[in-house]
C-alpha cells in the first residue's frame, strides 16, 4: 500500500501537469467553437434579415442554440485528436452525445419547417378552407415526424450503453415472447399513432373546424397525435380521444365550406297574416350586416291545434356570425309582432259548449 501510495505521489506532478493540458485545450476548443459560432449566426442573420421571405429568419433561430453545442462538440473532437487523454474521455460519452445532438438539430430544422408553411397558410382570412387543411396535415405529421425522431434518438443513446446493447442482444434471442410482450404494451401508443395518419389523410376535421360531439358546440384548437383539443363557445376545452372522431358520429360545420343556414322557429297564433311578416323579415334580413346574401326565406312549416309554427331561414358567413344573425332577427321580429301584429301572438281558446234546455231534454 505504501508502494502504491508514493508511485502515486511521484506521478502525481505529471498527471496534474496533462490534466491542465486537457483542461485548457478542452477550453480552447469551447472558446473557438462559441467565437466561430457567433460569427457564422451573425452572418446568417444579417442575411436573413435582407431577405424578404420570413422563414429564413425562422430557421436561424431554431438553429442557433443546437448547432452552438454541435459546435462545441465538433471543437473537442477535433481537440481530442492532438491530446490522447481528451480524445479517451470523449470516446466514452460521444456514443451519448452525439446521437442527442444530431436528434436536436434534426428536430429543429423539422419545426423551423413547419413554421414556415404554417405562415404560408394564413387561417384568419374568410375563405379559410384550403389553409386549414394544410395547416392540420402539416401539424400531424410533423408531431408524426418529431415522434420518429425522437424515438430513433433515444434508441441510438440507448445502445452506446454497454449493459443496455446486451439487454437488447438478449431479447432477440428471445424474440417470440418479447415481441408478444412489446405488441401489447404499445399497442395504445400504435393506435394512436395510426388514428394520427389516418387523420391526416381522410380529413375528418381540421384546424379551426366547428364540431359538435358529445352535445356540445365548439372550434378545433388543435390536433395532437392523441387526441383533439376543442375550445366550446364558453371558453372551455374539451380533450377529446382521436379515435373519437374516426370511430364515432359526430357533426362538422365546417368540413367543406363555412357558410351555413341561419333558421329561426317562432310559433305564432293561427290567424297571423303572413304576407306582412314576410315583408317585415325580408327588410330586416336585407339590411342586416350579418347577411351573406344567399338565403332568405319564411314559410310556415307546420300546424298545431292552436298554432302554427313559421320558419325563418337565413344564411351567414360562418357558424358565429349566423348564431349572432339568428339572435339579433329573432329579437327584432318578435318586437315587431308585438307592436303592428299582437293577434298574432299564441293564444289557448276555451269555448263553451252550447246550452242544455232541461225541460225538453227529457
Amino acid at each position: 500500500m505504501q508502494d502504491r501510495f508514493a508511485q502515486f505521489a511521484a506521478n502525481l506532478p505529471h498527471l496534474m501537469d496533462r490534466l491542465f493540458v486537457v483542461a485548457v485545450a478542452a477550453a480552447v476548443a469551447v472558446v473557438v467553437a462559441l467565437l466561430a459560432h457567433q460569427l457564422l449566426f451573425r452572418a446568417m442573420r444579417r442575411l436573413a434579415g435582407a431577405s424578404e421571405s420570413e422563414a429564413d429568419n425562422i430557421l436561424v433561430k431554431r438553429l442557433a442554440r443546437p448547432t452552438r453545442y454541435s459546435l462545441i462538440a465538433l471543437a473537442l473532437v477535433l481537440a481530442a485528436g492532438e491530446i490522447p487523454e481528451l480524445q479517451g474521455v470523449l470516446e466514452r460519452i460521444a456514443g451519448f452525445v452525439m446521437p442527442a445532438l444530431v436528434g436536436w438539430v434534426g428536430l429543429a430544422i423539422l419545426r423551423a419547417l413547419v413554421d414556415a408553411m404554417i405562415l404560408r397558410n394564413d387561417i384568419s382570412s374568410a375563405d379559410n378552407r384550403e389553409a386549414r387543411r394544410k395547416r392540420t396535415r402539416l401539424l400531424i405529421f410533423s408531431r408524426i415526424a418529431s415522434f420518429l425522431v425522437i424515438f430513433v434518438t433515444i434508441g441510438l443513446m440507448l445502445l452506446s450503453i454497454p449493459a443496455v446493447r446486451d439487454i437488447g442482444v438478449a431479447l432477440v434471442a428471445s424474440a417470440g415472447l418479447g415481441a408478444l410482450a412489446v405488441g401489447a404494451a404499445a399497442q395504445p401508443a400504435l393506435k394512436s399513432l395510426i388514428g394520427g395518419i389516418q387523420m391526416a389523410l381522410t380529413e375528418p376535421i381540421s384546424i379551426d373546424d366547428v364540431v359538435i360531439i358529445d352535445g356540445e358546440w365548439g372550434r378545433v384548437e388543435t390536433i395532437r397525435t392523441t387526441y383533439v383539443v376543442v375550445v366550446t363557445w364558453d371558453e372551455r376545452r374539451l380533450i377529446v380521444p382521436i379515435t373519437k372522431f374516426l370511430e364515432e358520429t359526430f357533426q362538422n360545420w365546417t368540413k367543406d365550406s363555412a357558410d351555413l343556414l341561419a333558421p329561426v322557429i317562432l310559433h305564432l297564433d293561427p290567424l297571423a297574416d303572413i304576407a306582412p311578416l314576410r315583408a317585415e323579415f325580408e327588410r330586416q334580413v336585407t339590411g342586416h350586416k350579418l347577411w351573406d346574401g344567399r338565403v332568405q326565406v319564411l314559410q310556415v312549416t307546420e300546424t298545431y291545434v292552436d298554432s302554427i309554427e313559421v320558419r325563418l331561414l337565413m344564411s351567414a358567413c360562418d357558424a358565429p356570425t349566423a348564431f349572432d344573425l339568428r339572435c339579433e332577427i329573432r329579437e327584432t321580429m318578435l318586437a315587431w309582432i308585438r307592436e303592428n301584429q299582437p293577434e298574432a301572438i299564441v293564444r289557448r281558446r276555451l269555448e263553451p259548449s252550447a246550452p242544455v234546455d232541461v225541460r225538453t231534454a227529457g
